[in-house]
């Protein structure tokens, strides 16, 4: 496990969006990313709560689930 880094991520609840063939990149924060648990595992700190994630290597981009997965 690494250093915690901050990067800009697509957040769930922010997406208009629902189509996953066409995400709407335009709905970002800024996140901490947390821990890599494994490949694609990402555990991400956004708004004082730990959430799921995925890294995009296609795009570059994390997407973060804060609807559906909190980590608690």
């Amino acid at each position: 496990m690494g250093k915690p880094f901050t990067a800009q991520a697509v957040i769930h609840t922010l997406s208009r969006n629902e189509d996953p063939n066409h995400p709407d990149t335009s709905n970002t924060d800024t996140v901490t990313i947390l821990e890599f648990r494994g490949n694609n595992d990402v555990v991400a700190g956004y708004k004082g709560r730990r959430y799921r994630a995925i890294f995009n290597p296609f795009v570059g981009s994390f997407y973060v689930d804060d609807k559906y997965g909190e980590i608690v």
